[in-house]
């Protein structure tokens, strides 16, 4: 038996043996409709929560860009009968720390608290009071308003801000995925957008709890009841309708930036697709894999017209980005580009080597436990698999998905999903 020959079996042997390293996860509704999910485990006393909400910049009506991430940042910022002063102070009391955001699908609001009764209970009264209870007070909402509209305005000359959104823009057209906030559009926001758009998307059956940490079963379904209880039950509204691919196209800004920024990509892929594992692994030999890729080691390596290209895949509930991006002198932006196409055509004609595929699974593989090496990384997988209905065992079986990819399966879904047609560039202070 050949030396590859045996690696590639010890290869798959540590594989199958890292396939039942997930945590287990439990799954249930609670009784105000919100679905939970759970995984216990009591190596430290801490407890981990997020509840994330379909509320995301996708569900913002036209002509309200920027009300999600406004809505979110304002939420714990004042409830029933205690100012944003007080929230700050009671969880500092008992060691506390709220946290989250929102992106294009959801709105997130992370807890991170110790175990203990005396602990947990004071700083999950406050997570429900935000949950249910924001008060959205006017010299609260002014203020936030006027912190976004003047960070908007100091984003906006900046060569990345303008290529993200150029790029996002001719990607998804008038899909919501392509909106943006502006400064216009927040600076017309008024408290009664913001009480209406959480009214319509806080609600328990467009919400997904995730727990993670030191609580048994029965505790974890008391405290999912009590979390959300007081949300409102109105039915979940439709959710995001599928983009419209682009035609291919070149979109050049000018900018007096010393670096030209380039961004390719388009409309690609979304959350359970069972092509996500294929498409993993060839990007990790395209761009996503560091210095070993193959964009790294063309752009700059060989040619030195680069720092750094990468490319990834954001999937999303409908078909978010393959991208790819790097930044270059501005008298080579052109060069680069040209390369930057041949290197991806070449990935899209021939598929990775086997050289290429092997040391992709075995990275994937081997860095797979890092993923969940605490109580934190194991609630952000939790919570995605939650979110987008992906099955229970996806984390038990990911190391089995990505060993058994073959080359063939790679350049199979690349040709699904990054097909030229469709493809997009962006190029922002190029010559």
């Amino acid at each position: 038996m050949t030396p590859f020959k045996l690696l590639l079996l010890s290869f798959l042997a540590l594989t199958m043996e890292l396939a039942h390293a997930g945590p287990k996860i439990q799954h249930w509704q609670s009784s105000s409709g919100a679905r939970v999910f759970f995984v216990e485990n009591h190596t430290l006393p801490i407890l981990d929560l997020q509840v994330d909400f379909a509320a995301g910049t996708a569900y913002e009506p036209v002509g309200r860009a920027g009300v999600a991430s406004l809505t979110r940042a304002l939420i714990d910022l004042g409830v029933a009968g205690i100012d944003e002063t007080q929230i700050a102070s009671r969880l500092a009391d008992v060691g506390a720390r709220l946290s989250g955001g929102v992106d294009m699908d959801r709105a997130s609001v992370v807890l991170r608290t110790l175990s203990m009764a005396d602990k947990r209970g004071p700083a999950l009264d406050v997570l429900r009071a935000i949950l249910s209870t924001p008060q959205f007070a006017a010299a609260v909402l002014d203020r936030e308003k006027a912190r976004t509209v003047a960070a908007l305005k100091e984003a906006l000359t900046r060569p990345d801000t303008l290529a993200s959104r150029a790029f996002w823009s001719a990607m998804y057209g008038s899909h919501p995925y392509g909106s943006y906030a502006t400064p216009e559009s927040v600076s017309g926001l008024e408290r009664a957008d913001v009480a209406a758009f959480h009214a319509a998307n806080y609600t328990a059956p467009r919400a997904t709890v995730a727990i993670v940490g030191d609580l048994e079963r029965a505790q974890a379904e008391a405290l999912a009841d009590e979390l959300t209880a007081a949300l409102p039950s109105a039915p979940a509204m439709r959710g995001v309708a599928a983009p419209t691919l682009p035609a291919a196209s070149e979109h050049r800004i000018a900018h007096p930036a010393l670096q030209a920024h380039l961004l390719l990509g388009l409309p690609a892929l979304k959350r359970g697709d069972p092509d996500f594992f294929p498409l993993a692994v060839g990007n990790y030999s395209l761009g996503g894999g560091g210095f070993v890729s193959r964009l790294m080691k063309e752009v700059r390596d060989q040619r030195g017209l680069a720092y750094s290209v990468h490319s990834y895949f954001h999937p999303l509930a409908q078909l978010g980005p393959f991208q790819i991006g790097l930044q270059t002198k501005k008298a080579q932006a052109n060069e680069a580009l040209k390369l930057t196409r041949a290197v991806l055509s070449n990935f899209l004609e021939q598929g990775p080597s086997e050289v290429e595929l092997q040391a992709a699974k075995e990275n994937l593989v081997g860095s797979f436990p890092l993923r969940l090496d605490s109580n934190r990384k194991i609630l952000d997988s939790v919570a995605m698999i939650g979110f987008y209905e992906l099955p229970l065992d996806y984390l038990d079986l990911y190391p089995e998905n990505i060993a058994r990819v073959t080359a063939a399966e790679v350049k199979a879904a690349f040709s699904r999903h990054v097909r030229p047609e469709h493809l997009v560039t962006v190029v922002v202070a190029a010559e």
